[in-house]
């Protein structure tokens, strides 16, 4: 074997260890939760509204719910307004990459949309990760059954209900909520 052919296969190989070596860092960072975090926020797209024949009324709207850090509320008293409800836990890293945007929604729409953070945790837990993440959203436990339609077995799961108490956006997973879509869709059910 003659010195070229050498260098070429040591070459080759190189390259192989070297995209093996690529590989495993590039899962590290995907497990690592900060880089996790980012990763899905690069992957979140806006969901779309649910198109007329396929949107679900809420049959059971007694569901009430303890506010942790605001007055608590029930779903039957929200009749007429526009509501945001999302399922999180602190834990969850989609919930997390999600909730920058949800933010920036919240912000806006704040005193026109009726905002509904539902986790499991308490409020120890829950307030210690706001105040390290500057988030400020109304959350509560629930004290009765989730209504059949916004049960969902993933976290986050995400729902906009207009003022009848249809679901227009159903979302499980992450998705940016602060996009011109989300924003046109509670527009026009603010009208």
């Amino acid at each position: 074997m003659d010195f070229i052919t050498y260098l070429y296969l040591q070459m080759k190989i190189n390259k192989k260890q070297f995209a093996n070596i690529a590989f495993v860092v590039l899962i590290g960072l995907m497990i690592y939760p900060p880089t996790k975090v980012f990763f899905i926020r690069l992957i979140s797209f806006p969901p779309s509204a649910i198109s007329k024949e396929n949107q679900q009324q809420i049959q059971d709207t007694d569901w009430q719910l303890k506010g942790l850090n605001t007055n608590n509320t029930n779903l039957n008293k929200l009749e007429n307004n526009v509501v945001f409800v999302s399922f999180w836990a602190t834990w969850c890293a989609p919930c997390v990459a999600e909730m920058p945007s949800m933010q920036k929604l919240f912000n806006d729409y704040k005193n026109q949309v009726t905002f509904l953070y539902v986790t499991n945790e308490n409020w120890e837990t829950v307030s210690e990760f706001y105040n390290k993440k500057k988030f400020e959203f109304p959350t509560y436990n629930q004290l009765t059954k989730t209504p059949e339609e916004l049960k969902e077995s993933t976290i986050p799961s995400t729902f906009i209900i207009d003022t009848s108490q249809k679901i227009i956006v159903k979302k499980r997973g992450a998705a940016n909520w602060n996009s011109t879509e989300i924003r046109a869709v509670l527009d026009t059910l603010l009208k």
